[in-house]
């Protein structure tokens, strides 16, 4: 039986494998708001095969948002958008629908990828940004300003607010992202956070309002719905976070009730020196794993299903969290379950595509 196929079970939520639909940035929300992009891109993916799609990073407010088109679950209008792209793809997919909520920090008021990616500029409608320290992300960068004890409550609050949002619109499960250099992982990493109260200087206390955050949202979603974190497993940087830290996250992330961690590395300083290529951050998610004991999630060029089989095989993960590949090919799950000797059930009217229907003939650069 393939390892890939098998099911996976998050408390009351029961996955029938263990391909998740990572979550993808797509910068073409307005106001916060998804649009039809959004029903276009979800509705594809809800019919990919996977066992979980997770959505974009949704923002807790608008100035924690990266950029101008970044989507949000801080007002009623983006709850109501939102709603209406899950009743899209509930209305013709079964598939288990997650949402991971952050905040940019010191990288939010950016422009949109094919933009530039750079820090906005005076004339593009910029907003103030904040952060664990005020240091700027790079070079040309602004610098944040520090949030206070006052602005850390806010934070929190926004954070519980999206999270009962969440809830209410019947979201199966939740990710809170604290990694790629956005607002949570620069109050982790000893590049980033500067600070000399009880939240800077060492691990414990740089861990510590992450992890109060955590257990705020942890409390206002339902018991029997999973909630997962993306962790950033290094910087990359001599002195920054490593995977020594990221164990000691996660062990204190499970004992607040955190279900999983998806491993994820970088983002938190241009000056990080990464050796790209396929399955390059599989090494962090199987010691987090091996160390912690929790449901571990592997991300990062996973393209093949010989690939996933065997992370997931010699025990590296529980789960591998694809993007590129299933952006390349929506079905890559039906091609991976035909490949593995496995079966994944497509929708009626694509029934005909089925595997077993032209066996031999399945088109060649599939998985």
């Amino acid at each position: 039986m393939s390892k890939l196929f098998s099911p996976l079970r998050l408390r009351a939520l029961e996955l029938p494998n263990r391909i998740q639909v990572s979550p993808m940035c797509q910068y073409s929300a307005i106001d916060g708001s998804m649009g039809d992009w959004h029903l276009m891109h979800y509705g594809s993916l809800a019919l990919s095969g996977a066992g979980l799609l997770v959505m974009e990073a949704t923002h807790v407010s608008p100035e924690g948002r990266i950029t101008h088109g970044c989507s949000g679950l801080y007002d009623e209008a983006n709850a109501a958008a939102l709603a209406r792209v899950l009743a899209f793809c509930r209305a013709h997919s079964n598939i288990a629908i997650g949402l991971q909520v952050g905040h940019a920090g010191r990288k939010a008021s950016s422009e949109r990828p094919w933009q530039g990616r750079g820090t906005l500029q005076p004339g593009a409608d910029p907003w103030p940004i904040v952060g664990a320290s005020p240091v700027p992300f790079a070079d040309g960068w602004p610098a944040p300003t520090a949030l206070d004890h006052d602005s850390l409550r806010a934070v929190r609050a926004a954070f519980v607010r999206a999270t009962e949002r969440a809830a209410m619109l019947g979201i199966d499960l939740i990710e809170l992202h604290s990694a790629h250099g956005y607002l949570l992982s620069t109050f982790l990493s000893p590049l980033s956070n500067r600070r000399t109260d009880e939240y800077g200087g060492s691990r414990e206390n740089r861990m510590r309002f992450p992890l109060a955050l955590f257990a705020a949202m942890r409390e206002a979603w339902p018991a029997e719905r999973p909630m997962g974190v993306r962790i950033h497993g290094s910087d990359w940087v001599d002195g920054g976070w490593g995977v020594e830290d990221a164990i000691a996250y996660t062990a204190a992330l499970k004992a607040l009730g955190c279900d999983y961690v998806t491993v994820s590395s970088g983002g938190v300083s241009p000056d990080q020196r990464i050796a790209t290529g396929p399955g390059y951050q599989v090494g962090l998610a199987e010691t987090v794993r091996r160390e912690t004991g929790i449901v571990t999630c592997a991300v990062g060029m996973i393209t093949g299903a010989a690939q996933a089989e065997s992370i997931l095989a010699q025990g590296q993960a529980d789960q591998v969290a694809l993007a590129r590949a299933l952006l390349f090919n929506p079905h890559w799950p039906w091609a991976a379950a035909a490949a593995l000797g496995a079966k994944v059930a497509p929708p009626p009217q694509y029934e005909r595509a089925a595997a077993s229907t032209w066996a031999g003939m399945i088109p060649t650069g599939s998985p």
